[in-house]
């Protein structure tokens, strides 16, 4: 692993290499479903981009699994982009669309409690530990390098654990969206407390807050939907183009999970035809919790113009992501789909349908395993995640 890990230190770019400033254009540019023009709002641009949480390759970690790599240089970049995905997800849930980060401003506590989600140790809900050995569970061995329909398996396996934000995850088949079985999902009655405190991920110590009884209400659960996809053979066929480019602007977008080979990206907006994206790829020491159980979040934000690549370079496997907080707002996502990506008459970027269609086997929405072994000691056993694997909705790739 050693060498693995010096093989790719080399390759670790810093941010201000690639990096160019926006042009002064008349253009506009759309960042996670808002619109900013760049003559009158490129400060507000920035100050929205340099909001969302960036999360980048750390080193100096707790080796994962306890004998494993202590930093994820050069294979979890796209475990990163898919943890800057579930965090804007997260955002929305509990501080809105709109909220903004502002260096040293005191920040409300949902903002503090969603970033010690994702801070590298094994007892956070969606920290590199977490997601790594949950990959075990999807044929990636520790280190190995993930595709987004991957990540997007693993985060929909650890939602089931996650008591304080209680999404509902679908990651949709064969270019897919089932309406019937999105709303059977987060409309399906609440788990049991007793199942509750067998919980696989159980958050300890600094996350012991994050215990509500939020997770147990009745009603909608907050949907992350995200949408695998194959937009090519070798390259990004351009009949796609368009309809990826409205996915964007749509109020419930999340971004994207894509990149180049081995080389994965969290785009989150576009200008012309060149997509805006965070770079992981960047290492920086681990940052653990205060005693007073916050976070030094200087480091989580990306406070620079973010970088910018030409579209069809793009790699075709790409993963769309949207966030629906109550049902109006997946009625609104399903009508925009039927107004923008579904008027293509030919080829289309993937497919929504009211029914579940008859030929697939029935879906039945995820629910958590009975267990009764605290999380930081099951997800380290292979065999025990393993033989949970049949609990989850098998994808086909």
């Amino acid at each position: 692993m050693e060498s693995v890990l010096s093989k790719y230190e080399n390759q670790t770019t810093v941010l201000s290499e690639y990096l160019e400033e926006f042009p002064e254009t008349d253009g506009s540019v759309w960042i996670l479903g808002r619109q900013y023009h760049l003559k009158t709002g490129k400060s507000k641009l920035l100050l929205d981009i340099s909001a969302r949480l960036w999360f980048t390759y750390r080193k100096k970690f707790s080796p994962i699994g306890g004998t494993g790599p202590s930093s994820d240089t050069g294979w979890g970049c796209m475990l990163r982009c898919g943890q800057m995905m579930l965090a804007q997800a997260l955002t929305c849930r509990h501080l809105g669309r709109d909220w903004l980060w502002e260096r040293h401003k005191k920040q409300p506590e949902e903002y503090h409690k969603i970033l010690r989600c994702f801070i590298d140790r094994k007892d956070c809900c969606y920290s590199i530990h977490q997601m790594a050995q949950m990959g075990v569970g999807e044929g990636k061995s520790i280190g190995e390098w993930f595709g987004p329909n991957t990540v997007a398996q693993v985060l929909k396996k650890l939602a089931l654990f996650d008591e304080w934000n209680s999404l509902a995850v679908y990651v949709s088949m064969d270019n897919t969206v089932v309406i019937e079985d999105i709303k059977k999902m987060c409309w399906s009655p609440p788990q049991s407390s007793s199942a509750a405190r067998g919980t696989m991920l159980s958050h300890r110590s600094a996350l012991s807050q994050n215990k509500n009884t939020a997770g147990f209400c009745s009603g909608w659960k907050p949907l992350l939907l995200i949408i695998p996809l194959r937009l090519g053979i070798n390259h990004i066929n351009p009949i796609y183009i368009d309809a990826f480019k409205e996915c964007f602007k749509m109020p419930q977008s999340l971004g994207a999970l894509g990149g180049k080979p081995n080389n994965a990206y969290y785009f989150i907006g576009f200008l012309g035809n060149e997509l805006i994206y965070l770079d992981p790829h960047t290492t920086q020491i681990f940052v653990d919790l205060e005693e007073n159980g916050m976070v030094d979040d200087q480091s989580f934000h990306c406070q620079q113009a973010p970088h910018r690549m030409k579209i069809m370079n793009l790699d075709p496997s790409v993963a769309l992501g949207f966030f629906c907080k109550e049902e109006k707002d997946f009625d609104n996502w399903c009508s925009l789909v039927q107004k923008e990506i579904l008027k293509q008459q030919g080829l289309r970027m993937f497919e929504l349908v009211q029914n579940h269609p008859a030929h697939w086997p029935p879906f039945i929405p995820p629910a958590k395993p009975e267990v009764t072994t605290s999380g930081a000691e099951l997800i380290e056993s292979t065999d025990k995640l393993l033989e949970l694997e049949e609990e989850f909705e098998i994808l086909s790739v």
